[in-house]
């Protein structure tokens, strides 16, 4: 099977600041790119950091300074307030991924990161792209009968060598449904999984029957 990388789903052109941009140039930018991160990079297109509209957000907090202050107020927040360059407005380091990484695996990294977004960047560490969730999610617009070729060509003709006669599969909206017969009880929880890990998948359906039941096969 081939999961999509993230080379296939990231925006190749992708909107920096230089580290010294001020407040009104990272706002500026935003707005004429209708963007709500931009990511920080050096001469060299390194990337230093990311700035979200959250990042930018305590300065708008901090207008009304006339109001008496929250009690104990978080440092973090008064020093983003009181920032007005690129490098001190920034979240960094910044959160990167590798344009081979699948969609599964970037996934998996924003999760385990917390973050909306990861900037892409080649061996060298020069960035080439950006991906974010949004981009990820791509992948469950795969077409039915492209889920269907890949289910009935890789997983269960290459990988299982399974009588491809023996076993129907239909494919609507991602939903999968496999019926038919298989020669052992076993096979059918590994036929399962791996139609699950095809990319556009949203759910799968066995109603298999099977030949020989091996799970009580001693060892």
């Amino acid at each position: 099977m081939k999961h999509r990388e993230v080379a296939e789903l990231m925006t190749h052109d992708v909107v920096t600041v230089p580290r010294d941009a001020t407040f009104k140039d990272i706002v500026r930018t935003l707005e004429e790119h209708q963007l709500s991160a931009v990511a920080v990079t050096d001469s060299a297109g390194h990337p230093l950091g990311v700035i979200s509209e959250s990042d930018l957000l305590p300065k708008s907090a901090d207008q009304g300074d006339y109001f008496p202050p929250p009690p104990h107020p978080d440092l973090w927040e008064r020093g983003k307030a009181e920032s007005t360059r690129a490098e001190e407005l920034m979240s960094a380091p910044a959160m990167c991924a590798r344009p081979a990484w699948t969609a599964a695996e970037a996934a998996r990294f924003m999760e385990a990161q917390q973050v909306e977004r990861l900037l892409v960047v080649d061996e060298t560490d020069t960035l080439v792209g950006i991906v974010s969730r949004r981009d990820l999610l791509r992948i469950f617009l795969r077409d039915d009968d492209a889920i269907r070729h890949e289910i009935t060509g890789d997983v269960l003709d290459r990988i299982l060598h399974q009588d491809l006669a023996a076993i129907t599969v239909e494919v609507t909206n991602g939903h999968v449904e496999l019926r038919g017969l298989v020669p052992f009880k076993t096979l059918i929880p590994v036929i399962e999984r791996l139609c699950r890990t095809v990319d556009g998948v949203i759910h799968v359906a066995q109603h298999l029957q099977y030949v020989v039941d091996d799970t009580d096969t001693p060892h």
